[in-house]
């Protein structure tokens, strides 16, 4: 078996500027805890953020290996063959980033030391993540397997942030390579240095290419795990020589600079400072609970200060909901100081964007392009629920989507389907081949069309998706209730026997009604926006076409003239922001003014 996507993934490396900051691919997480969530499940969002990386949904069903047979490994990011590995006798199912007993994955990355960069290593960060999905359970068992497979057949990739959840648990895990040390013609330093710490139940957590785990307990298994040398190499490779107690993983591995605040750390913050409602609730370093206000790390989030470090948990202010997961995940810093929509940047319609590179110079300066959670060059996004009240060919929901997530929808996706819905499926389409069946493309028509007139054509795929989503979540509970009704049945029957189905004319397993069932729902319900969202780019065209903006009735057609049902009777041009004019008039309106 291969493991091979497209994804151009991001290298966030130190720097002064943040046109050091990397590749300006980059990626966000957010860890949900049960305590934490309205529904007590647990939860990690991630938005695979890449200009390379189209977005499809990656699914592998469960399989029996013979013996001595080897899996092949291709880095994720480049297709590179990186060589194999011995295959274990039997794999789970995964769908995306989620497998079948609702163990959920994401990742972000740092970079980090360029030295600690292993050229010999197997293991890409990629591979580590769909394999570990296929071999582990839980989360401990994930981290477990991560660590096996790095130290075992060497580390490819640069500095990694993963995130990593079960039905009970989340965690957050540090890691990067040891370099390249050359003893007897092999690596003395094959594997990884890492620090996993659990997230405490009722906190949330985030990432965003930038280590993010500090000092950490020494003698707390059940809350942190690491690496025996992950202090000892540090002191050995010259990045620290204090106390043990005193060493600060992100410190030593991933030294912060201007971008690796500005470009990757102000998305945690902005993260935490919408679900937290402002207020940053957590455990001080003496064991004590204390509040403080989001904007007493402004300064950090912003680069300008990097001893207002906020904290790595933080208490949100109420139980988060999916939606509300889903919906920081399309945030542009919109009213804060980094808002894209305020500044002549945006152009004459509060475009929330800036094309690329991520700074440019003028007169000698340089300056930052912001860059938001939500961004235009996501290839795949989603919000993972582990739902440890159902078993688990009910409880996994990966809520899948690609491209921008401001202006792209997420569907339910049961992690027990036995199909991929077309729209979704490896292969339909790719970044160099339009697929008018791939929702990827349609996403991204949708999207582009709203980048010409943001403020007017945006709000209106805004209410679309809001709609489609919350009727989601009002309608899973019941899915939910058909779906156990038939697992209670199944129960019934002994897990040997089979039931023969006369109308079909054969026999088969009373569980597989489950998957069948939860199959049928995601495959229908992701079929069925992808059709909304064709409609909806066609309607877009119509309605916004050239600048102009077509009335509608109250149920929903267009004004006419009165004279035929061919002709707009009413339309508007809303023209530009006053941002846009004062602009403009600073800088032509000798030129432009009217005069008697």
């Amino acid at each position: 078996m291969n493991i091979r996507t497209a994804l151009a993934a991001a290298t966030v490396v130190a720097g002064a500027y943040l046109a050091t900051c990397g590749t300006a691919d980059a990626c966000t997480n957010i860890l949900i805890t049960k305590g934490a969530s309205a529904d007590g499940s647990c939860m990690v969002s991630y938005a695979a953020d890449s200009h390379a990386l189209f977005g499809e949904l990656y699914y592998q069903p469960a399989a029996h290996h013979e013996k001595g047979s080897m899996l092949s490994i291709y880095e994720w990011d480049t297709g590179k063959y990186l060589g194999e590995i011995p295959q274990i006798p039997y794999t789970y199912q995964t769908v995306g980033n989620m497998n079948e007993h609702q163990l959920i994955i994401g990742e972000t990355t740092y970079g980090g030391r360029a030295e600690l960069f292993d050229s010999t290593g197997i293991m890409d960060y990629g591979s580590l993540i769909y394999i570990a999905l296929q071999r582990a359970r839980t989360a401990r068992e994930a981290i477990e397997v991560i660590v096996d497979l790095a130290n075992t057949y060497g580390y490819y990739s640069s500095g990694e942030s993963f995130s990593i959840a079960d039905k009970d648990e989340v965690w957050v895990m540090d890691l990067i390579g040891k370099g390249y040390r050359e003893e007897n013609g092999k690596n003395a330093n094959k594997g990884i240095v890492w620090v996993a710490r659990r997230v405490p139940d009722g906190y949330i957590c985030g990432h965003a290419n930038q280590a993010r785990i500090s000092t950490f307990p020494l003698d707390d298994p059940e809350n942190c795990m690491y690496a025996p040398d992950v202090i000892s190499f540090a002191r050995e490779m010259g990045y620290f020589d204090g106390k043990d107690e005193e060493f600060s993983f992100c410190d030593a591995y991933n030294p912060l600079s201007f971008g690796g605040m500005r470009g990757c750390e102000a998305r945690v913050w902005a993260a935490f400072n919408i679900l937290c409602d402002g207020q940053f609730t957590f455990e001080d370093e003496n064991g004590n609970i204390v509040t403080r206000d989001a904007y007493d790390y402004i300064d950090y989030a912003m680069g300008y200060d990097a001893d207002k470090r906020f904290p790595l948990f933080v208490k949100p202010s109420r139980k988060i909901t999916m939606k509300n997961v889903a919906d920081v995940m399309r945030d542009h810093f919109e009213g804060t100081p980094m808002d894209m929509t305020t500044d002549i940047g945006a152009g004459g319609n509060a475009l929330p964007y800036r094309w690329r590179p991520m700074d440019f110079e003028y007169e000698g300066k340089i300056y930052v392009n912001e860059r938001a959670i939500a961004t235009q060059q996501t290839g795949f996004w989603f919000v993972g629920q582990a739902r440890g009240w159902l078993p688990d060919v009910i409880g996994g929901i990966l809520w899948f989507g690609t491209d921008d997530a401001a202006t792209s929808y997420l569907t339910p996706i049961y992690t027990s389907t036995s199909k991929v819905p077309e729209c979704f499926v490896t292969g339909n389409g790719n970044m160099l081949t339009y697929s008018p069946t791939s929702a990827f493309w349609i996403c991204n028509r949708v999207a582009n069309a709203c980048y010409r007139m943001y403020n007017i054509m945006a709000p209106v795929v805004r209410e679309k998706i809001d709609a489609f989503e919350n009727s989601q979540m009002a309608v899973i509970p019941e899915i939910d209730s058909q779906a156990l009704d038939l697992y209670k049945k199944a129960l019934e029957t002994p897990k040997k026997q089979i039931r023969r189905n006369d109308e079909a004319g054969k026999t088969v397993n009373p569980y597989n009604e489950v998957r069948d069932f939860l199959t049928d729902y995601t495959v229908g319900t992701a079929q069925g926006i992808f059709d909304e969202w064709v409609a909806l780019e066609t309607f877009l065209l119509v309605k916004f076409i050239d600048g102009n903006v077509k009335a509608q009735n109250e149920d929903g057609s267009f004004v006419t003239n009165g004279y035929t049902d061919r002709i707009p009777g009413d339309i508007t041009q809303p023209g530009y922001t006053d941002k846009w004019k004062e602009a403009v008039v600073r800088d032509h309106g000798d030129v432009l003014r009217q005069t008697e």
